[in-house]
Protein backbone atom coordinates (compact mmCIF):
# COMPACT_ATOMS: atom_id res chain seq x y z
CA UNK A 1 0.00 0.00 0.00
CA UNK A 2 1.51 3.39 -1.24
CA UNK A 3 2.18 6.46 1.70
CA UNK A 4 0.31 9.58 1.00
CA UNK A 5 3.15 12.68 0.40
CA UNK A 6 2.98 15.06 2.99
CA UNK A 7 1.64 19.15 1.73
CA UNK A 8 4.59 20.74 0.07
CA UNK A 9 3.52 24.20 1.96
CA UNK A 10 4.15 22.34 5.46
CA UNK A 11 7.34 20.94 3.68
CA UNK A 12 8.61 24.94 3.23
CA UNK A 13 7.32 26.30 6.78
CA UNK A 14 9.03 23.46 8.15
CA UNK A 15 12.19 24.74 6.55
CA UNK A 16 11.83 27.53 7.63
CA UNK A 17 12.22 26.94 10.81
CA UNK A 18 15.18 26.55 13.04
CA UNK A 19 15.27 23.19 15.17
CA UNK A 20 14.49 23.84 18.82
CA UNK A 21 17.62 23.57 21.45
CA UNK A 22 16.69 21.56 24.39
CA UNK A 23 16.38 22.96 28.01
CA UNK A 24 19.06 23.62 29.70
CA UNK A 25 18.64 21.52 32.58
CA UNK A 26 17.40 18.32 30.32
CA UNK A 27 19.84 16.41 31.51
CA UNK A 28 18.97 16.92 35.33
CA UNK A 29 15.51 15.97 34.67
CA UNK A 30 14.81 12.76 36.46
CA UNK A 31 13.78 9.41 34.65
CA UNK A 32 10.39 8.29 34.19
CA UNK A 33 9.22 6.17 37.05
CA UNK A 34 9.70 1.96 35.76
CA UNK A 35 5.70 1.07 36.18
CA UNK A 36 7.02 -2.19 38.35
CA UNK A 37 3.11 -3.11 39.12
CA UNK A 38 2.17 -3.25 35.62
CA UNK A 39 5.29 -5.39 34.62
CA UNK A 40 4.56 -7.61 37.38
CA UNK A 41 0.98 -7.96 36.32
CA UNK A 42 2.06 -8.30 33.03
CA UNK A 43 4.60 -11.13 33.92
CA UNK A 44 1.68 -12.89 35.63
CA UNK A 45 -0.35 -13.40 32.94
CA UNK A 46 2.18 -14.49 30.80
CA UNK A 47 2.63 -17.26 33.77
CA UNK A 48 -1.17 -17.82 33.33
CA UNK A 49 -1.05 -18.65 30.07
CA UNK A 50 1.86 -20.91 29.89
CA UNK A 51 0.21 -22.64 32.20
CA UNK A 52 -3.44 -23.07 30.67
CA UNK A 53 -1.59 -23.61 27.28
CA UNK A 54 -0.07 -26.71 29.17
CA UNK A 55 -2.68 -28.03 30.67
CA UNK A 56 -4.59 -27.75 27.11
CA UNK A 57 -1.70 -30.01 26.16
CA UNK A 58 -1.83 -32.60 28.86
CA UNK A 59 -5.56 -32.77 28.49
CA UNK A 60 -5.28 -33.55 24.72
CA UNK A 61 -2.65 -36.74 25.17
CA UNK A 62 -4.10 -39.79 24.72
CA UNK A 63 -4.73 -41.35 28.58
CA UNK A 64 -5.46 -45.22 28.67
CA UNK A 65 -8.10 -46.04 30.36
CA UNK A 66 -9.82 -49.28 31.20
CA UNK A 67 -8.30 -52.52 31.05
CA UNK A 68 -5.02 -50.75 29.41
CA UNK A 69 -4.71 -48.16 32.31
CA UNK A 70 -1.26 -49.69 32.98
CA UNK A 71 -0.20 -49.67 29.21
CA UNK A 72 2.06 -46.72 28.49
CA UNK A 73 5.27 -46.47 26.21
CA UNK A 74 9.09 -46.14 27.48
CA UNK A 75 10.71 -43.10 27.94
CA UNK A 76 9.72 -40.65 25.46
CA UNK A 77 13.26 -39.21 23.34
CA UNK A 78 11.06 -37.37 20.71
CA UNK A 79 8.08 -37.43 18.29
CA UNK A 80 6.88 -41.38 17.57
CA UNK A 81 10.41 -42.34 19.31
CA UNK A 82 11.13 -44.47 22.56
CA UNK A 83 14.10 -45.94 24.40
CA UNK A 84 12.84 -49.35 24.63
CA UNK A 85 9.70 -52.05 24.09
CA UNK A 86 7.37 -51.56 26.64
CA UNK A 87 6.92 -53.27 29.08
CA UNK A 88 4.31 -56.17 29.49
CA UNK A 89 0.51 -54.71 30.55
CA UNK A 90 -1.63 -57.07 28.77
CA UNK A 91 -3.10 -60.49 29.87
CA UNK A 92 -1.20 -63.15 27.35
CA UNK A 93 -3.99 -65.79 27.93
CA UNK A 94 -6.21 -63.63 26.58
CA UNK A 95 -7.79 -62.22 23.12
CA UNK A 96 -7.11 -58.68 21.95
CA UNK A 97 -9.41 -57.43 18.93
CA UNK A 98 -7.96 -53.95 16.95
CA UNK A 99 -10.26 -51.91 14.99
CA UNK A 100 -8.40 -49.74 12.83
CA UNK A 101 -10.26 -46.92 10.66
CA UNK A 102 -8.59 -45.90 7.92
CA UNK A 103 -9.25 -43.47 5.27
CA UNK A 104 -10.53 -46.20 3.02
CA UNK A 105 -12.20 -48.26 5.46
CA UNK A 106 -12.67 -49.86 8.73
CA UNK A 107 -10.20 -53.41 9.35
CA UNK A 108 -11.21 -55.36 12.56
CA UNK A 109 -7.54 -57.52 13.61
CA UNK A 110 -8.11 -60.33 16.14
CA UNK A 111 -4.78 -61.15 18.16
CA UNK A 112 -4.45 -64.24 20.37
CA UNK A 113 -1.93 -62.50 23.28
CA UNK A 114 -0.20 -66.18 23.42
CA UNK A 115 0.72 -66.47 20.09
CA UNK A 116 2.99 -63.65 19.71
CA UNK A 117 2.89 -61.86 23.80
CA UNK A 118 5.63 -59.20 23.07
CA UNK A 119 4.25 -58.45 19.99
CA UNK A 120 0.69 -58.23 20.83
CA UNK A 121 1.67 -56.34 23.83
CA UNK A 122 3.92 -53.64 21.86
CA UNK A 123 0.76 -53.32 19.04
CA UNK A 124 -1.79 -52.59 21.49
CA UNK A 125 1.04 -50.29 23.65
CA UNK A 126 1.45 -48.54 20.83
CA UNK A 127 -2.44 -48.34 19.83
CA UNK A 128 -3.71 -46.86 22.87
CA UNK A 129 -1.15 -44.52 23.33
CA UNK A 130 -2.26 -42.94 19.58
CA UNK A 131 0.95 -43.65 18.19
CA UNK A 132 -0.37 -44.91 14.87
CA UNK A 133 -3.21 -42.26 14.92
CA UNK A 134 -2.04 -40.29 11.61
CA UNK A 135 0.00 -42.24 10.08
CA UNK A 136 -0.12 -43.66 6.81
CA UNK A 137 0.05 -46.94 4.43
CA UNK A 138 3.28 -46.03 2.54
CA UNK A 139 3.20 -49.63 0.75
CA UNK A 140 0.02 -51.30 -0.81
CA UNK A 141 0.23 -54.11 -3.31
CA UNK A 142 -1.92 -56.87 -4.76
CA UNK A 143 -0.95 -59.22 -2.30
CA UNK A 144 -0.11 -57.05 0.50
CA UNK A 145 -0.35 -53.75 2.50
CA UNK A 146 2.17 -51.90 5.06
CA UNK A 147 2.06 -48.98 7.45
CA UNK A 148 2.99 -47.75 10.80
CA UNK A 149 6.19 -46.01 9.91
CA UNK A 150 6.77 -42.26 11.19
CA UNK A 151 8.74 -41.48 7.85
CA UNK A 152 5.59 -42.80 5.95
CA UNK A 153 8.58 -44.44 3.23
CA UNK A 154 9.25 -46.99 5.19
CA UNK A 155 12.44 -45.94 6.86
CA UNK A 156 11.35 -45.39 10.08
CA UNK A 157 10.18 -47.10 13.37
CA UNK A 158 10.05 -46.50 17.02
CA UNK A 159 13.53 -46.31 18.24
CA UNK A 160 13.87 -50.06 19.01
CA UNK A 161 13.16 -53.25 17.70
CA UNK A 162 11.05 -56.43 18.54
CA UNK A 163 12.53 -59.85 19.36
CA UNK A 164 11.23 -62.76 17.26
CA UNK A 165 8.65 -64.97 18.06
CA UNK A 166 8.34 -67.57 15.53
CA UNK A 167 4.75 -69.43 15.93
CA UNK A 168 2.49 -71.58 14.31
CA UNK A 169 0.71 -69.18 12.25
CA UNK A 170 0.14 -69.72 8.98
CA UNK A 171 1.07 -66.37 6.16
CA UNK A 172 -2.38 -67.07 4.11
CA UNK A 173 -4.50 -64.07 3.48
CA UNK A 174 -6.05 -61.99 6.40
CA UNK A 175 -2.62 -62.63 8.09
CA UNK A 176 -0.95 -60.03 10.35
CA UNK A 177 2.62 -59.67 10.88
CA UNK A 178 4.76 -57.43 11.74
CA UNK A 179 7.92 -56.10 8.92
CA UNK A 180 11.66 -56.63 9.15
CA UNK A 181 14.20 -53.87 8.91
CA UNK A 182 17.12 -54.14 6.05
CA UNK A 183 19.42 -55.85 8.95
CA UNK A 184 16.84 -58.82 9.55
CA UNK A 185 15.68 -56.97 12.81
CA UNK A 186 11.52 -57.27 13.33
CA UNK A 187 10.64 -53.17 13.08
CA UNK A 188 8.86 -52.10 16.54
CA UNK A 189 6.05 -50.63 14.77
CA UNK A 190 5.89 -50.99 10.84
CA UNK A 191 2.91 -54.02 10.72
CA UNK A 192 1.81 -55.72 7.16
CA UNK A 193 -1.58 -57.14 6.06
CA UNK A 194 -1.69 -60.18 3.48
CA UNK A 195 -4.35 -59.48 0.75
CA UNK A 196 -3.49 -63.11 -0.60
CA UNK A 197 -1.82 -66.16 0.63
CA UNK A 198 1.87 -65.91 1.03
CA UNK A 199 3.60 -69.65 1.20
CA UNK A 200 7.10 -68.67 1.71
CA UNK A 201 6.59 -66.23 4.43
CA UNK A 202 9.27 -65.95 6.75
CA UNK A 203 11.74 -68.64 5.49
CA UNK A 204 14.55 -69.98 7.42
CA UNK A 205 15.98 -68.36 10.17
CA UNK A 206 14.68 -64.82 9.46
CA UNK A 207 10.42 -65.58 10.24
CA UNK A 208 8.40 -62.41 10.80
CA UNK A 209 6.56 -62.58 13.77
CA UNK A 210 2.75 -63.81 12.67
CA UNK A 211 0.75 -61.93 15.48
CA UNK A 212 -2.75 -61.31 14.01
CA UNK A 213 -5.21 -62.53 11.89
CA UNK A 214 -7.90 -60.06 9.94
CA UNK A 215 -11.43 -61.07 10.79
CA UNK A 216 -13.30 -57.95 9.24
CA UNK A 217 -12.60 -55.57 6.29
CA UNK A 218 -10.89 -58.42 4.16
CA UNK A 219 -11.87 -56.47 1.38
CA UNK A 220 -10.47 -53.08 2.56
CA UNK A 221 -7.29 -54.29 2.68
CA UNK A 222 -7.40 -54.30 -1.53
CA UNK A 223 -8.84 -51.13 -1.73
CA UNK A 224 -5.79 -49.56 0.72
CA UNK A 225 -3.19 -47.37 -1.83
CA UNK A 226 -0.17 -45.60 -0.80
CA UNK A 227 -1.01 -42.52 1.34
CA UNK A 228 -3.88 -43.84 2.76
CA UNK A 229 -4.14 -42.92 6.54
CA UNK A 230 -4.96 -44.61 9.87
CA UNK A 231 -7.58 -42.16 11.49
CA UNK A 232 -7.64 -44.26 14.91
CA UNK A 233 -7.06 -47.66 16.69
CA UNK A 234 -9.35 -49.11 18.99
CA UNK A 235 -8.58 -52.32 21.45
CA UNK A 236 -10.59 -54.44 23.38
CA UNK A 237 -10.47 -57.47 25.18
CA UNK A 238 -12.13 -60.36 23.74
Amino acid sequence: MSQSLPDRNVISRRRGRRALAPPADAAQEPAPPIPWASLVGFAVIVALVAGAGYALGRAVEVQPAGAFKNCHTATQLGPHTFTAVPKLCIDTSKTYLAKLSTTAGEVDIVMPAANAPVTVNNFVVLAVNGFYTGLTFHRATSWVVQGGDPLGDGRGGPGYTLPAEPNSGQWRADAVGMARDPDGKINGSQFFMLAADWPNGGPGDTPFNHFGTVLGGTQIISQIKPGDRILAVSVSVQ
